[in-house]
């Protein structure tokens, strides 16, 4: 059976419309819309069922059920809310008033945030409603205040009461967007299971790291570096930008964003595809890590003839150490057959391995552990730092649950320790 395409919904910015357009209806003509109409960014039709919540003289209030289609969207289900009420004072500071429209204000309510750190496409001291769907909102009022041929002062306030709650899901708290969510969107469709919106949020952290005159940031895929920063290296989250699957495309963001030095940790099983030069580590793409760690392997004993095996010799081009009574000819003979019988298996208990922790402890056992994770590590920081076009100064740290630190760079003790100093200073 053909799998059927997945669902589109809308953003809560065209939620924050619809719901603004039936207030403005309802307050400057007394008509009880059962549907608004929204024309989006990208040029869809919306047209989204909406509710009076209250209707007074001075002033209506409509809500819109957000349905986020098929995106695992937090706030999807929530209710949107605008009111859109007659003002005669003047504006507040908190308040966004429309250029195009200057009779038009805006602010948020319950749930929405308020933004407290620069770096954002809204100023610090606003509610977080971003550009896009203020100019949404503002064109939805004002086309109803056309049609009425009315010039008097509204203000739109927007609220999600759900949003205070919603905001611990989102990444609002580490972005500095206090007490609630943010109304959100672009083209005022949500697409399901949008890259470009985690893309779009990785490069919104960077760029506030930037913004903060952040020279030095910390860099990890997910949740398991973010613990191991935190317990074993000592290093606070506020320095941190989990970057997901897109590592590649984080290198090339920490570039252009000009930040200079990035410490990248992150666990084996993620990383290693990194060194197979993976640039989106997500599954979809494929799952070679155990090829790409027996191909490591491959780079340790490629020249050295053996790495397991019980006599002290070591074969690298010609050089040779004294290995028991027998002729040099011979014990080098036995040793490379030795060895390159116990390299198969090795390479085979790798391939089989389920986990990349098995495959540790296969190479543990074998004396190998830490040379191989030197050549994925040395084969990492050289992804890193090319896909950085060389502009950035790249230190990694990878580990395990159950075998710790595996690979630290050259430079990371230093970079860890003068990213502890910069915490105790600020």
């Amino acid at each position: 059976m053909a799998r059927q395409p997945l669902r589109s919904g809308f953003t809560t910015g065209t939620c924050g419309a619809a719901a603004a357009k039936a207030a403005a209806v309802c307050l400057l003509t007394e008509e009880m819309l059962p549907q608004a109409e929204i024309l989006t960014p990208k040029g869809i039709l919306a047209s989204l069922a909406v509710e009076c919540v209250s209707r007074e003289r001075d002033s209506a209030c409509f809500r819109v059920q957000k349905d986020a289609g098929d995106d695992p969207d937090v706030t999807n289900g929530a209710w949107v809310y605008a009111s859109v009420e007659r003002i005669s004072g003047g504006p507040e500071a908190v308040w966004y008033q429309s250029e195009e429209y200057p009779h038009l204000y805006l602010t948020g309510g319950e749930g929405i945030g308020l933004v407290t750190k620069p770096g954002l496409s809204c100023p610090v001291g606003k509610h977080a409603i971003n550009p896009v769907p203020r100019s949404m909102i503002f064109e939805a009022v004002e086309a109803v205040c056309e049609q009425m041929e009315s010039r008097k002062m509204l203000l739109i306030r927007i609220k999600i009461p759900q949003g205070v709650e919603l905001a611990a899901s989102t990444f609002n708290p580490k972005l500095g967007i206090a007490g609630g969510i943010s109304v959100l969107g672009t083209s005022g469709i949500v697409e399901p299971m949008s890259e470009q919106a985690l893309l779009d949020t990785i490069r919104l952290e960077l760029h506030m790291k930037a913004v903060a005159g952040g020279r030095n940031i910390i860099l990890t895929p997910g949740n398991y570096g973010e613990s191991f920063l935190r317990e074993e290296l000592q290093l606070p989250l506020n320095q941190a930008v989990k970057c997901s699957n897109f590592v590649a495309e984080a290198m090339r963001m920490t570039a252009e964003e000009g930040i200079g030095r990035v410490l990248f940790v992150g666990h084996i099983g993620k990383l290693i595809k990194v060194a197979g030069g993976v640039e989106n580590t997500h599954s979809k793409y494929g799952d070679r890590r155990m090829e790409i760690l027996a191909d490591c392997l491959r780079d340790v004993v490629s020249g050295v003839k053996t790495v397991t095996v019980g006599m002290e010799i070591v074969v690298s081009g010609m050089e040779t150490v004294e290995a028991g009574t027998k002729s040099l000819k011979d014990s080098l003979g036995a040793a490379a057959g030795n060895a390159e019988s116990e390299n198969k298996c090795l390479e085979a208990q790798i391939l089989a391995s389920n986990t990349t922790e098995e495959a540790l402890d296969y190479l543990q056992a074998a004396g190998c552990r830490d040379e191989v994770m030197e050549a994925a590590g040395c084969r990492i920081l050289s992804y890193l730092t090319q896909w950085a076009g060389g502009k950035v100064d790249v230190e990694v740290v990878t580990f395990s649950t159950s075998h710790g630190v595996l690979y630290k760079s050259s430079g990371a003790e230093a970079l860890i320790g003068q990213m502890r100093t910069e915490e105790l200073e600020d």
